[in-house]
């Protein structure tokens, strides 16, 4: 193991000693209209975000230049259409002709009712249903969702009595508040009331995280519900390092470890989303004032900037593309059609996006009036519960005479929970936290996919006469060790931003096996090949090079650079603990 990490350092060593030698300090930032013969005497190097606590081995990846001298390796399998099967979630339902457009959204609180089911129009017998226990009625009531509900309450007063009842409510509003469960309808009177404050909004906290096409470092952020003030809101999460620094590898010291203790938490100064809760009153008075088949709101404000800060928000719902829009448009290279979230992220809603600053949908009113069909949702089956838009602008001056510019919307989605939760045979599966030097500390997915022949698989059983232990290696070889782990970027930079690979390993088996490490800090550690994806600021001329991946534990793992001379470490955020407001 020793003698091949040795092998790799050396090899990035020779590739360039001189690059070495124009370390930050001494880099100018190249001048393209200087002239050649200036050029030629006095080389100019282009320096990228400095991080002056840490120190490589081999090439600087600081220095733009060194990108161009790096060998890649192959990633054909990295660039495949976004229709593949692994990176959609079930099925694109609004293009199938037999399926009602109700079906579309996956979320409970936006199916709809047919006219058929919610009336009694006609049937003069009393329905037998009433014939029967209290009891066997709340059970029965029970498998309706919200809508069906409501529906339910408009047949007599026997059972609107049932449909009202907290105990069928309170189940609906702590469904939508994983890891929260409160245990009063505070600030509202009834638990009734409370769901109805917000809905169509629950699904904001049932899938509690949601990342952001802004720019190229994007944005993620945790959505929760605050029992003390009956609103739902959503701050930023961020990483911050407690121990900078660097040192050699004692197994070779012309590779250098990167310190990396990272400290997760949420950006409370300000929120990114807030729906504060209104009285149950003001819901009836403001929907009876309005016009026939006008009380469905795509977009509602968001009271959350104070008396001097001159940022106003909106928030939208959003409506998904159907795959005759993302086959044209995801094929293409990196932005993929301004598609969100792009080809990488397996997602079941697929929305449009644009970069900020010139979103058509906040700028252009011809876009708006031509196309508005295709993003914005008329009624509830046409809404999204994966995926939303945050409208953002400011205006100076007073509230009547004010000047309103740089607007801006932001697309966010969410993650399916089975892609972030680990399982005995896909330990890795998670939200990370990642060390990205002058970068600072970036969130991935750590994706590992199933394949056909693992879906159809029974559970490995322990044989006769095996041992514990002997079955816990068999089953680390047959079950764990095997297929992709994939390094997806929820938040990135200016070099490889959100939504792209960061790292790939293509097979953790030991067909891919470097090693196992005898050095500290990584003894026993296994190590696989991998490769990491680099690229010029902008996402300029990307590629992947070669790479080894350490599999510390399930909760931490180690990437080693081969041509920078470097290990940079991540680890694995536990997201639930931001859940409960402290």
């Amino acid at each position: 193991m020793a003698d091949k990490e040795r092998g790799f350092a050396g090899r990035a060593r020779s590739m360039t000693a001189s690059s070495d030698e124009s370390g930050p300090s001494s880099a100018t930032v190249r001048d393209d209209e200087a002239s050649g013969s200036e050029s030629e005497s006095k080389p100019t190097v282009t320096v990228n975000i400095h991080n002056p606590a840490v120190t490589y081995g081999g090439l600087n990846p600081e220095i733009e230049e060194n990108i161009d001298i790096i060998k890649p390796v192959p990633a054909h399998d990295l660039r495949r259409d976004a229709t593949d099967r692994w990176r959609t979630l079930g099925s694109d339902l609004d293009d199938d002709p037999n399926i009602k457009g109700k079906q579309r959204c996956t979320s409970a609180a936006s199916r709809v009712l047919s006219p058929d089911n919610s009336s009694t129009k006609g049937h003069s017998d009393a329905s037998p249903l009433l014939d029967l226990p209290t009891e066997l009625i709340d059970a029965i009531l029970s498998w309706l969702i919200p809508l069906e509900l409501a529906a339910v309450s408009r047949v007599c007063r026997v059972l609107r009595v049932h449909a009202n009842s907290d105990t069928q409510w309170k189940r609906h509003v702590l469904s939508n508040l994983p890891g929260h469960q409160i245990a009063s309808p505070y600030p509202c009177k009834s638990w009734r009331e409370l769901y109805i404050s917000h809905d169509p909004h629950w699904f904001l906290t049932k899938h509690k995280i949601w990342f952001c096409d802004r720019e190229l470092t994007g944005q993620m952020i945790i959505v929760r519900y605050d029992e003390r003030r009956g609103c739902i809101e959503g701050y930023q999460l961020l990483a911050t390092r407690n121990n900078e620094g660097s040192e050699p590898w004692v197994a070779n010291r012309d590779v250098h470890i990167h310190h990396f203790e990272p400290t997760p938490k949420l950006h409370l100064d300000k929120p990114v989303l807030q729906l504060n809760v209104d009285s149950l009153e003001n819901l009836i008075r403001e929907r009876l004032s309005s016009p026939p088949f006008g009380n469905f709101f795509s977009e509602q404000p968001m009271h959350i900037n104070n008396g001097t800060d001159p940022r106003f928000s909106n928030f939208l719902l959003a409506k998904p593309l159907g795959h005759s829009a993302l086959v044209g448009r995801m094929a293409n290279e990196f932005p993929h059609g301004y598609v969100w979230p792009p080809p990488a992220i397996p997602a079941r809603h697929r929305v449009t996006g644009q970069p900020a600053g010139v979103h058509p949908l906040a700028t252009s009113v011809n876009y708006t009036r031509s196309t508005s069909q295709m993003w914005q949702p008329r009624n509830r089956s046409e809404v999204s519960d994966q995926t939303f838009r945050i409208r953002q602008w400011m205006e100076m001056g007073p509230p009547t005479l004010g000047v309103h510019f740089a607007e801006e919307v932001v697309t966010y989605s969410t993650l399916d929970p089975v892609l972030y939760t680990p399982t005995a045979e896909k330990p890795w599966r998670g939200i990370w936290v990642g060390d990205y030097s002058g970068h600072g500390c970036e969130f991935l997915l750590l994706h590992q996919p199933d394949d056909d022949e693992e879906e159809n698989e029974g559970p490995l059983t322990r044989l006769e006469g095996e041992s514990e232990s002997e079955f816990q290696e068999r089953f680390l070889h047959q079950r764990v060790y095997r297929g992709k782990l994939e390094g997806i970027k929820l938040t990135g930079d200016a070099n490889v931003p959100r939504g792209e690979y960061s790292f790939v390993a293509d097979d953790l088996s030991d067909d891919a096996l470097v090693g196992f490490s005898e050095h500290s800090p990584f003894e026993g550690v296994r190590v696989v090949h991998s490769k990491g994806h680099i690229a010029h600021m902008g996402f300029y001329n990307d590629k992947y090079i070669e790479s080894q991946l350490f599999l510390i534990s399930h909760d931490r793992l180690a990437q080693y650079w081969v041509s920078f001379g470097h290990i940079s470490y991540f680890q694995r955020v536990d997201i639930d603990q931001f859940l409960v407001p402290k």
